[in-house]
Parts: C-alpha cells; structure tokens; sequence
C-alpha cells in the first residue's frame, strides 16, 4: 500500500482557510508526537502549555515549559518542542498570518509594530509564565479566542482579531516599558535551509558532499558548521529526522517494516532496525504493537 505523506512543520500545505488564516491544534508530547523537530514558517506561532512540562527550543536555545507558560514564536523563528525525562505536555498551538492584522494602507499599528515583527525573526520576549505581570491580561486574551472558537457565533473573525490585537497590545507594551534592547540578530538563514532541505530530500540519498555542495561549502567546513550550530553532527540529525517521521509511519500506516524504512529514507533494512532500537529501545515492530495498545 502507499504510505501517507505526513505534515513536516515546514508546511506544503496551507495550515487554515487563506480568507481568515487562523486556526488552533490541540498536541500532545509524546502520544501525539515524540518531538516536533526543529523547524520554521512564514506564520506567527503560540505555544499555549495545558499541562505538564516540555522542552521548547528557539532559535537553538532550549528552555524547560511548564502548565500555563506561553510561547510566542514570530515568522521565520527556528523552533522546536521535546520530552521533559518520561513527562506528558499537553499544549494548544495557535498559529494565524500575521497579514491578517496589517492594514492595505500601513496605519501606525502596521508600520510600527506588525510589520517589522512580521520581518525581524524574532521578539524582544518569547516565553511568559503565570509570574509575569501581564501574563493574566494575556491568557485571558487567548482563552477568550478559545472560547469563541468553540461555536464560532456570526462574526466570531472580528472578535478573534480583537483578541489577537489585546495580545500584541500587552506584548508590545511590555517591552517598550521594559525598554527591552534586541540581541543582535546572527542570521540562521543556512541553518534554515539546510532543515528545510532535510525536510523535502530526508527519503532520498544524502551525503556530505551533497549537502555541503547545496550550501557552497566545503565538506569539512560544513561539518564544522553543523555541529557548532546543532551541537550534533549532521548525519546523527538526518538519522534523527527520518526515525521520527518512521516512528509517525509505524503508527499510522499498515505498511511492512520493509516499507516503512524505505519511505523514511533507510536503504538498509538491518541498520534500520539497529539504530531505530537504539534510538527507542524497542524494535520497530514492537513499538507499533505498544503504541496501537494504547489507543
């Protein structure tokens, strides 16, 4: 049978309807996935903690996340969520475009605040805890949305889009008063790509040379690169990569172990099984029996 085609986080596909793109996912770590891999998106992303804890990772800085924490990941931001030890998180993920707010004309509201918010990558603060002194007004403002969403009432889109300006409001205000200074901006744009191109290519065959080429590196240049910025060496992260998108294809496909391996981008069978036990401490056809017993 074809293996289904699984969503990557450097979206194919558009995340919501384009006439209001604005949409929620309620996840789970690890019952719905294991991890969500480092990735990156032209849309703005919240990260709204439910309950338990998890690892988020911005722009390669990893932070501990508990119940109630927000995250706000701006457009083109690296980003990433993992296991805490053997602990669940359960979280909502809002994600919505942040065109959706600027005005045709480029009022004040666009030109001096969502627009360069919209281009810069990143935010003066990404995380807020229940500590923060403006993070009641925020949580309101997103559990009001949730709310609304739940019978989406007539013009429930304008009632959204308040909220959403209620939040950059307490977002924007906090860090003029704060007068928070941007740390300089050290581009990712590499690192970026080559994530993005693991996501497209990860099923065909990758080598150094390949990929050190697609960046205009030399081999030994690129190997350095990688492990600096990744603090592993790239072909542990595409091994990596092509075991979580199998662990998600041993789950939701029938297909043979064979089958699963090829898809993910593993020529060999053996190694396959190998590293994939190494990695989960179980075979691949042994933890597709343990996860569908838990369902």
């Amino acid at each position: 049978m074809k293996i289904p085609e699984y969503e990557n986080y450097q979206e194919k596909k558009s995340h919501f309807d384009p006439a209001f793109p604005y949409n929620t996912y309620l996840c789970s770590i690890p019952q719905d996935f294991l991890s969500v891999p480092l990735h990156w998106h032209l849309e703005m992303e919240i990260i709204y903690i439910k309950k338990g804890s998890g690892m988020i990772s911005i722009d390669l800085s990893s932070t501990l996340v508990s119940q109630g924490d927000i995250v706000f990941v701006a457009p083109g931001q690296l980003h990433g969520i993992s296991q805490y030890h053997d602990e669940t998180m359960e979280y909502e993920n809002i994600l919505f475009d942040l065109n959706m707010l600027i005005t045709p004309n480029n009022d004040i509201c666009s030109t001096d605040f969502l627009i360069p918010l919209r281009h810069s990558h990143m935010l003066a603060k990404n995380i807020y805890t229940p500590q923060d002194p403006n993070y009641a007004q925020i949580a309101r403002c997103l559990n009001n949305a949730d709310e609304i969403c739940k019978t989406f009432p007539p013009a429930y889109q304008l009632a959204i889009k308040g909220c959403l300006f209620l939040v950059f409001y307490e977002l924007f205000a906090d860090w003029i008063s704060q007068a928070s200074v941007k740390k300089p901006y050290h581009s990712l744009d590499t690192l970026k790509a080559i994530i993005k191109y693991v996501e497209n290519h990860y099923q065909e065959r990758i080598t150094i040379k390949k990929i050190a080429a697609f960046c205009d590196y030399s081999e030994s240049h690129f190997m350095k690169y990688f492990k600096n910025a990744m603090g592993i060496s790239f072909i542990e992260y595409l091994n990596d990569y092509r075991l979580m998108m199998a662990s998600r294809m041993l789950l939701a496909s029938d297909a043979t172990i064979l089958a699963i391996s090829e898809e993910a981008g593993f020529k060999n069978l053996s190694y396959f099984n190998r590293i994939f036990k190494k990695r989960f401490r179980v075979t691949p056809s042994v933890y597709r029996t343990q996860l569908h017993a838990k369902i």
